[in-house]
């Protein structure tokens, strides 16, 4: 078998014929396209018929003459052609990028993804709750296997050590509350009323709203990253190994000291709200504290206090839930515990939103207000 490949250039009826021999392999093809390239003709025919091997860069010469100069292939064999052939149809223009979908295309496509994921998500957040009631169960009917020392540790990071921000928090909001409400009613004339405003609030929406909002960005985000990285490193799959409940031993602790301490915190922060409204009212509006807290007591009814401490334990679950949730969903890498602790912050602030309006409406039904 010849190595090597060699052509016949030769004319016949007006044709450049071209008949190669030997070997058209990769050895010989760049000098060969030199070559063909000088030649001059309007009709070329290219006879393979004596060619003994092709390989792909071969069948790529082959077919930029069919190609370009619309030669004629003639004296083929049947794995020739094929090669020829697949070479022709790989013969495509690539696109470095690809063309811009139209933005009401982008635009329904994240819709669906988003509402997909929204799907997922709550189908998620309800199947980890029933397992959180099946290992409640299990841990009443086994005592012993209640983690007092891990539900009093969370009860120091969740609770103790917030107050110092959330008091912070909810002083500056309240005194917020009474400056505009203040200049607002001094158009009226009726200035007085700003502690009617501060107290109804402070009590009733933006101690517990403003407190689950700071617990969701500390404990919630601390939940996530804390088993995440548990997940990360194996230790969750440890746990399992060894006979030890990761719903037990990691979410149960976490979720009772969320439930129990959020109606602490947020009477703690209606209070602290309480207070630096009636500073402001006093500094600024000549009202004094001891008329400011029996005004109090005349207009904020017992309901709202009630409202804040049945929706306060709410709150509180649903951003344990969150938080222990999707630190159990990670994976891959430690990109992944970033994301998912993200996602917990903003599920949890979300979640707690909606709630909050759902309990605004539930309780003007029954006659809260």
């Amino acid at each position: 078998m010849s190595v090597t490949t060699d052509f016949k250039s030769e004319m016949e009826d007006g044709r450049c014929v071209l008949r190669f021999t030997g070997s058209l392999t990769l050895l010989r093809v760049r000098k060969l396209s030199e070559q063909l390239d000088a030649i001059e003709a309007d009709r070329i025919i290219v006879d393979l018929s004596e060619v003994e091997k092709m390989d792909t860069v071969g069948a790529w010469l082959v077919h930029k003459l069919e190609r370009d100069r619309g030669a004629e292939i003639v004296g083929t064999s049947e794995d020739q052609q094929t090669l020829i052939d697949h070479v022709t149809r790989a013969d495509q223009p690539v696109k470095v990028r690809r063309d811009p979908e139209p933005l009401v295309e982008q635009f329904v496509g994240r819709v669906g993804v988003a509402t997909e994921l929204a799907f997922k998500t709550t189908l998620g957040l309800l199947g980890f709750f029933g397992a959180l009631l099946i290992a409640l169960w299990n841990i009443a009917r086994h005592p012993r296997r209640f983690r007092f020392n891990a539900v009093v540790t969370r009860f120091e990071m969740v609770g103790v050590h917030a107050l110092g921000i959330i008091g912070l928090m909810s002083f500056l909001v309240g005194i917020v509350i009474a400056q505009q409400g203040a200049v607002q009613l001094r158009q009226f004339g009726a200035e007085v009323f700003t502690v009617n405003l501060v107290g109804r609030a402070a009590v009733k929406e933006l101690g517990v709203l403003m407190t689950a909002i700071m617990v969701a960005g500390r404990s919630g985000s601390a939940f996530a990253a804390q088993i995440g990285s548990m997940k990360l490193n194996e230790e969750v799959d440890a746990m399992r190994i060894i006979g030890v409940s990761p719903m037990e031993a990691l979410v149960v602790p976490r979720v009772l000291a969320t439930v129990l301490l959020m109606p602490l915190l947020g009477f703690y922060s209606a209070l602290v709200a309480l207070v630096g409204g009636g500073l402001f009212c006093w500094f600024e509006l000549g009202i004094p504290p001891v008329t400011f807290v029996q005004r109090i007591r005349e207009v904020v009814p017992m309901a709202d206090l009630y409202q804040t401490l049945i929706k306060a334990p709410v709150f509180g679950l649903i951003i344990a839930l969150a938080g222990c949730y999707q630190g159990l969903q990670v994976e891959g890498n430690a990109e992944a515990v970033g994301l998912r602790t993200t996602t917990a912050v903003v599920q949890g602030i979300f979640l707690v939103i909606v709630l909050d309006a759902f309990f605004a409406v539930f309780f003007t039904a029954i006659g809260w207000t």
